[in-house]
């Protein structure tokens, strides 16, 4: 035993061990040969020390000659510890995230924490290093003061994970659309008041007055807000929902436990606060004859038992909707009735039309950074006639299971691979925000696994 201990306090033992752990990490993985100048600083640490002997030591006399000095040290030391391991745990294996909204119910409530895993897809490094540690975009106690520095920026890269990203994920994605944000409306689409303005307004009218009444900021893509979706569809699949009901390659969507859809519920007697508790209904309005409601195909079911209920139906939306994606009047959809779209893969190619470019303009100019002009019936990209266009990235589709109560891929459209954050893997804490506590925690969420 004695051996073994000596043989792991031998400072080569250590530095080999070290050296070894630190270039699978932080070289071999990240593919960055960059962080091979670390290897120096350890070869210090453990074997030459020059940094100890020409400045720590000095530091460790400070300490015993000053009790303030070293209570000020060991607090700055445990912070800056604190931090970085904080820091790398957060990009590279896994960050929290509380549900925000009901665009997921009931699959996930409003108040669930979950435990977001970056190991699942693969970490991706951020685009933004120099930020304010443990906040996303904004400094706290303020609204408008961004808490990150674009003086470095670093292109996409992701690292190897354990695996793709499958179908019917509930994946955690930076807002595809959140690259242009209003400060004064932060909880509006940007793109959204855009539309609204030019249509008023006129294209060029519309934007100059939109930049003139709001403070219009733009932000990098892991700086953009974080959504939390259910992946329907992969790069390479069609996709087309009819009546409500989603379709992949031709196939109906895999069965989801939690997916709400709204319903007009008539009555012969008003409905029962208990009733619509027992059913677990909590989204919902009405008269007291006729409701709108937020439900389950199995909460409709029990509904329907009910002796005081008339009917029980789905509300479909018919008329076409030019707020969906690709907001065109040569697509006339709507959330219920959509496509079918076909999601683009990395490699593919598709042949330019002016029928189909309002379908990929976003994702050439914008999330692949090329140039698109139309003149006289050609499509020009960076300058040059195209007929085709091959993808430079994945492309996936993300739907709320609350469909009819979710701002989604329906609305704007392919999320890109550089956007995918994590795979949504337990609730680790639930907590009503209707109730106090201790009652207002769910304790038959706690741990629960994602599905």
């Amino acid at each position: 035993m004695n051996k073994i201990k000596a043989f792991f306090r031998n400072k080569w033992v250590g530095f080999t061990l070290a050296a070894i752990l630190y270039t699978l990490w932080f070289v071999v993985w990240t593919g960055n040969l960059w962080m091979l100048l670390g290897l120096p600083v350890i070869y210090d640490l453990y074997i030459s020390g020059y940094f100890y002997r020409f400045i720590w030591r000095r530091n460790a006399e400070m300490c015993r000659r000053s009790r303030t000095y070293k209570a000020f040290y060991e607090w700055i030391n445990a912070i800056v510890f604190a931090t970085v391991v904080a820091t790398l745990v957060h990009i590279f294996l896994f960050q929290m995230y509380v549900i925000p909204s009901s665009s997921m119910e009931k699959s996930l409530l409003i108040g669930d924490y979950l435990y977001v895993s970056k190991v699942a897809y693969g970490p991706q490094m951020p685009n933004t290093p120099v930020s304010f540690p443990f906040v996303h975009h904004t400094m706290p106690f303020s609204q408008t003061r961004k808490s990150f520095s674009e003086i470095v920026k670093w292109p996409y890269h992701r690292l190897r994970g354990l695996g793709p990203v499958k179908r019917n994920d509930v994946v955690v994605f930076n807002f595809p659309a959140g690259d242009t944000v209003l400060l004064d409306m932060q909880d509006v689409t940007y793109y959204d008041v855009l539309r609204r303005y030019q249509q008023a307004f006129g294209r060029e009218e519309g934007r100059r007055r939109l930049f003139a009444e709001h403070e219009v900021v733009t932000r990098p893509v892991d700086k953009r807000e974080n959504y939390i979706k259910r992946c329907v569809a992969l790069p390479g699949d069609t996709l087309r929902i009819v009546s409500a009901d989603v379709y992949v390659n031709g196939l109906s969507q895999e069965a989801v436990p939690g997916k709400q859809l709204s319903h007009i519920v008539q009555t012969s007697a008003p409905l029962t606060s208990y009733a619509l508790e027992r059913l677990g209904i909590t989204d919902y309005g009405g008269n007291g004859s006729v409701y709108k409601m937020f439900i389950t195909d199995q909460a409709a079911e029990e509904l329907r038992k009910l002796k005081n209920v008339i009917s029980v139906q789905r509300e479909i939306r018919t008329s076409p909707d030019f707020e969906v994606f690709p907001q065109s009047y040569s697509y006339p959809w709507n959330a219920d009735n959509y496509g079918p779209i076909w999601i683009p893969r990395k490699g593919a190619a598709v042949r330019l039309t002016e029928e189909n470019l309002p379908l990929y303009r976003r994702i050439i100019e914008v999330y692949e950074g090329n140039t698109l002009e139309e003149r006289d019936g050609v499509i020009y990209i960076n300058g040059q006639p195209a007929e085709e266009y091959t993808f430079a990235m994945d492309y996936y589709w993300m739907m709320g299971d609350n469909r009819h109560n979710s701002a989604d891929s329906r609305f704007w459209g392919f999320v890109p691979e550089d956007h995918i954050v994590g795979k949504a893997s337990f609730v680790w804490l639930s907590l009503d925000k209707e109730k106090s506590f201790p009652s207002n925690i769910r304790w038959s969420r706690m741990f629960r696994k994602v599905q």
